[in-house]
């Protein structure tokens, strides 16, 4: 195959069938009004628990009242950035959209709950040192209210063909259920035993546990934010020399736009001669990157240079 039929593989390489450069990758509008729902009935949830804990004494409820926020916070912010990515970032301008704003939207919410978590274990450790009473039925009322919040965004969001961003969600909401019903166990504790020391120990739990929840947040943001690879580079690599016509592969690179786009690039050298199975091998290593979960990919094809590292070194690889 010579240098021109090369360069013109690769420059079919973008067009190949169904992997162009289309950047429709956001999320549906069933998907994004599940979200919004989840969200609105959140932060009313927030509103209510944060009030009851003000005017009751419990600080669990507070803390319990904080993790909510940092739900509805998270939901809002992903509903957002895809009401945005789906509706405006069109055109060559920007080049995959505005999907970037889902990590960068997850990072912010990660911060921001951090001087949240501070406050929570702050109260907590006054709390500890000043056992104040607290208004047991109202704020039992109040947890199961939120409880009862939890249970009907998991309703809400429940189906047999959640979203990625749903399911992440979902599972999220079942362990804010968890919560609700930590602080119904401790205030009962409080009344049954008169250890009112209880009630901060339980908000310091919540605290430890939304600080892991914002931890995986700010790491799984970062790592699209530095370009992790989010995928096994030596096993794709091994899988695209197992493929006809591919008699080496270099230059493997993998990174995402958001968690919903990954993005790849591959030089692949190969001794076929003719354009048509050139195309062939292009269509296959698109083929097998889409297997793995790459959503949009640049092939570089050539021939087999007898000198490889030159060539490499010439291309800056």
């Amino acid at each position: 195959m010579s240098r021109n039929e090369s360069a013109r593989s690769h420059g079919d390489s973008h067009a190949h069938d169904g992997h162009g450069h289309g950047h429709d990758h956001g999320g549906d509008t069933t998907s994004s009004r599940k979200l919004a729902a989840v969200s609105l009935i959140n932060v009313i949830g927030f509103l209510v628990e944060l009030a009851g804990g003000l005017a009751f004494g419990s600080v669990a409820l507070i803390s319990d009242a904080v993790h909510m926020l940092f739900d509805a916070l998270a939901y809002v912010m992903a509903f957002a950035a895809a009401h945005v990515a789906e509706r405006y970032g069109d055109g060559d301008r920007w080049s995959y959209g505005l999907h970037r704003l889902e990590p960068f939207s997850a990072f912010l919410n990660g911060l921001l709950l951090l001087p949240m978590v501070g406050f929570i274990l702050w109260e907590s450790y006054q709390r500890f040192l000043e056992p104040v009473a607290i208004g047991t039925g109202p704020t039992i009322a109040i947890a199961t209210g939120g409880l009862l919040v939890n249970l009907g965004s998991v309703y809400v969001l429940h189906g047999d063909a959640m979203s990625l961003n749903e399911k992440g969600a979902f599972y999220h909401l079942l362990g804010d259920a968890g919560g609700s019903v930590a602080v119904i166990v401790s205030v009962l504790v409080v009344e049954a035993t008169g250890f009112r020391a209880v009630d901060p120990i339980t908000a310091a739990l919540i605290a430890a546990v939304v600080t892991w929840s914002a931890i995986r947040v700010l790491r799984g943001s970062g790592a699209i934010f530095f370009l992790k690879t989010p995928l096994e580079s030596d096993e794709i690599c091994a899988h695209l020399t197992e493929l006809e016509g591919v008699d080496q592969v270099d230059d493997f690179h993998a990174w995402q736009i958001c968690s919903q786009i990954t993005v790849a690039t591959v030089h692949v050298e190969t001794g076929v001669e003719t354009m048509a199975e050139a195309e062939s091998v292009v269509g296959c290593v698109h083929d097998e990157l889409a297997c793995h979960g790459v959503d949009h990919a640049t092939v570089e094809l050539s021939p087999r240079y007898a000198d490889r590292d030159v060539h490499l070194d010439t291309h800056c690889h």
